[in-house]
């Protein structure tokens, strides 16, 4: 029965996109403005994109705060439907959480599959997860979220059999079913445990190196970046969380040898649980010496997302950091420039590379610079900022650790 049912779960949880047409749902609200809303959901077209779904069309609705019953309106809700049935859309996608009473009324008045941000999410995760430690890691976060929605799977089954001779202390399917996700869940967390015992123990043993870790928004670069100074073949692509299993490299620049480690990006209204999932993952970002935060100044954005790894990095460690900021992709920068008889407020696409640069050089001072990693523009001057840093760290922390080799200034 148990082995039969945790089969059933594990089928469940994979939520299978393969190129299924899709809807996304977003809302403009007091708190998201519409160019706001419109950003997100461009976002949330991308991340169905890296699942395997085509986004076929976007609905907003204008509205004081999410509808308790089904998110959006009933009128949208019905306008959605139409759609629906008259494009054979097989899955529609909200920006947001929703809450199980949502979602299954949602889904009892469409009759397709709906999905929400953040299943969206923990199936890209289900999907690029290779080790067992990923794999751990994403299937908790997936029971987590499933718990409270169990009602949508057995919405057809009531009481377990009674009647006469079979009265007795019976106990609802989901009732079972909720038991046997606790059990799986307090297993998980304890391999999960076992794993972070042994990633401690891995990171103990790495010698007398400083740490180095690459952190950013998801598909700003880390990965390509990675590449470029380790001069290893890391998995990198054009998709949100192409990296999902950290991955550590030794790296000499010069004298100094150093570790660095590639990491799963962020990204906003990340969902709490994988951030409590993902603990050992982030671990190599809680014990680095030097954070090398990558933002993509291509994207029309990237301060907002800066913003976002910013407060996910305090909840992460609450302590302040040595950190250099990286703009990389200044290769596909564009901008917009303004006529000299325009007199309406400059805006973000008005800014040239150039003023950007003058704004964030005076900010930062040395701990920043801009690059294009693709076309490796200023990346030796990037190693020099890093060799720097790391040299002083070094020194600091290990003062009776010798270089490679001694360097002597003529």
């Amino acid at each position: 029965m148990v082995n039969f049912q945790t089969v059933f779960f594990n089928e469940c949880m994979q939520t299978e996109i393969y190129t299924e047409k899709a809807v996304l749902v977003g809302l403009i609200t007091q708190h998201q403005p519409e160019e706001r809303a419109r950003e997100y959901l461009s976002e949330l077209a991308f991340l169905a994109d890296t699942a395997g779904a085509t986004p076929m069309k976007l609905f907003f609705q204008k509205i004081d705060y999410p509808n308790p019953k089904t998110f959006v309106g009933p009128g949208k809700l019905q306008e959605i439907k139409e759609y629906v049935e008259n494009n054979e859309i097989g899955l529609v996608i909200f920006d947001d959480e929703l809450s199980p009473k949502q979602l299954r009324n949602i889904e009892a008045e469409l009759k397709i599959l709906v999905l929400d941000r953040t299943n969206l999410i923990l199936d890209i995760f289900a999907k690029r997860a290779q080790t067992a430690n990923a794999k751990t890691q994403v299937e908790l976060a997936q029971l987590q979220y499933m718990l409270p929605r169990l009602t949508r799977l057995w919405t057809h089954l009531e009481r377990q059999r009674g009647g006469i001779g079979m009265r007795g202390p019976g106990e609802t399917q989901i009732e079972t079913d909720r038991r046997i996700i606790l059990t799986k869940i307090s297993l998980l967390k304890q391999n999960l445990k076992d794993i972070d015992k042994q990633m401690s123990t891995q990171r103990k043993n790495r010698g007398k190196m400083v740490r180095v870790a690459l952190v950013g928004y998801t598909n700003v670069g880390k990965s390509t970046m990675m590449n470029l100074l380790s001069k290893s073949d890391v998995f990198a692509e054009n998709k949100l969380f192409a990296t999902l299993d950290t991955t550590v490299r030794k790296v000499i620049i010069d004298n100094l040898p150093f570790l660095l480690s590639d990491t799963v990006g962020f990204i906003r209204k990340l969902p709490h649980n994988l951030i409590e999932s993902f603990k050992s993952t982030l671990d190599e970002v809680r014990e680095a010496d030097l954070l090398i935060h990558v933002v993509d100044v291509s994207h029309p954005n990237f301060e907002e997302q800066l913003e976002v790894v910013q407060q996910t990095l305090k909840e992460i460690d609450p302590r302040e950091k040595p950190t250099i900021l990286v703009f990389n992709k200044i290769d596909a920068f564009s901008y917009v420039p303004k006529d000299e008889d325009d007199l309406t407020p400059v805006k973000r696409e008005n800014i040239s590379l150039e003023e950007l640069k003058k704004t964030w050089m005076s900010k930062k001072h040395d701990n920043c610079i801009f690059i294009s990693a693709r076309e490796k523009q200023n990346v030796d001057q990037l190693r020099e900022m890093m060799y720097e840093k790391i040299k002083s760290i070094h020194v600091e922390r290990y003062p009776y650790n010798d270089f490679l080799f001694q360097k002597y200034e003529e």
